[in-house]
């Protein structure tokens, strides 16, 4: 089993857990997912960028970092779900798909 797909079931467990489902339709999990891309842009909104990847992997900001990316994961593997996307075997599709696009 995928990492992503234990993902989603916990993902799942944890949404059925506190009756969630009825929130969860497609449009409003995408613009929770915006909101979440929204807030991990914010941390890295005003650095120049020569200077974003020093600043990233130095604390406070990983931590942020890290915590923003999994939020927008998290939000990415449930709206798999509720639109019954394999998001492992999609994701390695467009792989394919872009190796073919931009052979060397």
């Amino acid at each position: 089993m995928s990492d992503l797909l234990s993902l989603r079931d916990v993902m799942r467990a944890f949404t059925a857990e506190r009756d969630w489902e009825r929130f969860h339709d497609p449009k409003s999990l995408l613009l929770a997912l915006v909101g979440e891309v929204g807030e991990l842009a914010e941390l890295f909104q005003w650095l120049p960028a020569v200077e974003a990847r020093d600043a990233a992997v130095g604390e406070p900001l990983h931590t942020r970092v890290g915590e923003e990316m999994a939020d927008v994961l998290l939000y990415l593997v449930r709206l798999a779900d509720v639109v019954e996307i394999d998001l492992g075997e999609a994701a390695a599709r467009k792989m394919q798909l872009n190796a073919e696009k931009h052979r060397a």
